[in-house]
């Protein structure tokens, strides 16, 4: 059984920086396609895509998924970032955890 979470684990951001995160889906299947991505905030589980992702338009390169600019967090608070997607049949849907520190 492959586990949802990403293996790089809990990722650091702050209030200033826009980072663009990547993902490879080898352990899932190859050739995502279909990629979506949404970003919730952990306390309250509230949908904060539009706030975090302005742009929302990930990029597949083989089996490279390479998210928008990850930008506007609030310091103190944990975005849970999830990418679903495609392979052959068989639809995926894994996450990653960002802190907001300062």
């Amino acid at each position: 059984m492959v586990s949802l979470e990403v293996t790089q684990g809990l990722q650091n951001q702050t209030t200033d920086e826009q980072i663009v995160y990547s993902i490879t889906t080898t352990n899932w299947g190859s050739d995502p396609s279909s990629v979506s991505v949404k970003a919730y905030n952990v306390s309250g589980n509230a949908d904060v895509t539009a706030a975090v992702f302005p742009t929302n338009s990930p990029s597949v390169a083989d089996d490279v998924i390479t998210l928008s600019p990850l930008k506007s967090l609030v310091k103190g608070n944990t975005y849970r970032i999830e990418i679903k997607f495609t392979s052959g049949d068989n639809i995926f849907e894994c996450y990653f955890l960002v802190q907001c520190n300062g």
